[in-house]
């Protein structure tokens, strides 16, 4: 599953203006979310979803199921998607954002795997944050009051699990694309990216 908002200019990526434009901005995170949807639609699922806030637009490969988000903060807004998604199909789900153009179909899929064995699948992000969140059994309480955006929101998430008693496999650390510097940086990881392509183009 993909979690993420329509990208419009002036409502996705406002920390990359400056120096982008909101329109510049808004094409790099469409870029970023089509990185994301084709790397969900190349690893192995019993179910591909969108938990969307807007509409979705040719960026989206077939194959997924659209849902609207639900509920007012963004850790609302997760557990619904788990819910939602796992009401839809009882299966174990990976949850993904639109920040990390250069997942990768392996990455998910070793995320898909590891619920075979483990009770939750992590990937920290270098801000603190998470990239993925994968678990055999969505519960809201694995989430509910668990502050996001905030330097220990991985942190405070771990230990959500860690008292939930569950078992956890970690995956590497990724980065979000959140400034100008992550772009750069991302890019440079991930040459081939839809990503590094539109960041290349807005350079010229």
């Amino acid at each position: 599953m993909v979690i993420a908002k329509e990208p419009l200019p002036g409502k996705v990526k406002t920390r990359l203006t400056p120096p982008y434009s909101p329109a510049e901005a808004a094409a790099l995170a469409q870029a970023a979310l089509r990185d994301s949807v084709r790397a969900v639609a190349a690893a192995p699922a019993t179910q591909r979803v969108l938990a969307l806030d807007g509409l979705p637009g040719r960026w989206l490969p077939a194959g997924f199921v659209v849902i609207p988000q639900r509920g007012a903060g963004l850790d609302e807004r997760l557990a619904a998607a788990f819910a939602d998604a796992h009401r839809l199909r009882p299966d174990p789900v990976v949850l993904i954002g639109m920040d990390t153009p250069q997942v990768t179909p392996a990455l998910l899929r070793e995320a898909g795997q590891a619920l075979e064995q483990h009770d939750a699948v992590y990937g920290p992000a270098a801000d603190g944050g998470f990239w993925l969140l994968g678990l055999r059994r969505p519960e809201p309480e694995l989430l509910l009051g668990v502050p996001m955006s905030h330097p220990e929101t991985g942190k405070l998430q771990l230990d959500r699990l860690d008292r939930a008693g569950l078992a956890v496999h970690h995956l590497p650390e990724l980065t979000d694309v959140d400034t100008a510097a992550d772009a750069a940086a991302v890019a440079a990881g991930a040459p081939a990216s839809c990503f590094a392509a539109a960041l290349r183009e807005l350079s010229r």
